[in-house]
């Protein structure tokens, strides 16, 4: 993993910041993408300072195409390859679909499904040349569906089949594709999570001192990433409602419902 370059887009906070100080103890330099640079550029400094190894800050909205493959190109021109490309920016949404704006869903697609295409298609041919590695970071939403999450969803469940796909068409590049889907995940993404105007919910709906640690869930990243994984579903819950999606579809519908319905103003 020493000397590798690794670029993780939205790196200022959750499971994309703890990547970058993971990877990091690891000996990669870091290339860290996100909209807040006053946030990724003192994560970039500290990742310096802190492991010895070299960090790159990069303001973009990976939802705007040019950004994406300005960033690429920044990244080549600093460090003249890229081993490991690591789709983390999204963002949520929470209401229910017929109370949705229409744009909403198009913003959530923007940045969860169309900023990994974006990112990837630039990335792609330096990645082909390092034979390197592709991490899409999604949800258990990507395989179990979630109401009140309708765009969410679409756009993980997008995720899910470009990525599948992508994976097919390189089976013998040596391009690595790895899916990783963690259930809930202490971290900002809930409070910013977007409802039915497109306005940011500001407050956490569930108990966030129960959920997964992004640290936790970067160890499982940075381990996947290593022993080459195809696919992770991380904790247990997620597996189980993963797996029971699949075997008992219906069941696991109405254990989702209920489990929906006790969030705080759940629309149920």
């Amino acid at each position: 993993m020493e000397e590798k370059v690794a670029i993780i887009t939205g790196a200022s906070s959750g499971i994309g910041k703890a990547l970058a100080y993971e990877l990091a103890k690891q000996g990669l330099h870091i290339v860290v993408v996100a909209r807040r640079y006053d946030l990724i550029s003192r994560i970039a400094e500290d990742l310096k300072s802190t492991y010895n190894i070299k960090a790159l800050a990069i303001k973009a909205d990976i939802s705007v195409q040019a950004e994406c493959e300005n960033f690429i190109n920044i990244t080549i021109e600093n460090f003249g390859k890229i081993d490991i490309l690591i789709n983390n920016a999204g963002i949520s949404q929470r209401a229910m679909f017929a109370d949705l704006d229409i744009e909403v869903i198009k913003k959530v697609m923007d940045i969860n499904y169309w900023g990994a295409v974006y990112t990837t298609k630039y990335a792609l041919p330096f990645l082909l040349k390092s034979k390197g590695i592709i991490v899409a970071i999604s949800s258990i939403s990507g395989f179990s569906p979630l109401p009140a999450r309708t765009g969410y969803c679409s756009s993980k469940y997008a995720l899910h089949g470009f990525m599948e796909s992508l994976r097919i068409e390189h089976l013998k590049t040596g391009l690595h594709i790895m899916v990783v889907a963690p259930e809930y995940v202490a971290s900002e993404i809930r409070e910013h999570a977007l409802l039915a105007d497109g306005q940011e919910q500001g407050v956490s709906p569930r108990e966030e001192k129960r959920m997964l640690t992004a640290e936790y869930v970067a160890k499982r990243i940075a381990k996947g990433i290593r022993k080459r994984r195809r696919t992770m579903v991380i904790g247990k819950t997620g597996t189980f409602i993963v797996g029971l999606s699949r075997v008992l579809p219906k069941l696991a519908d109405r254990l989702i419902y209920y489990f929906i319905k006790k969030e705080h103003k759940s629309p149920f």
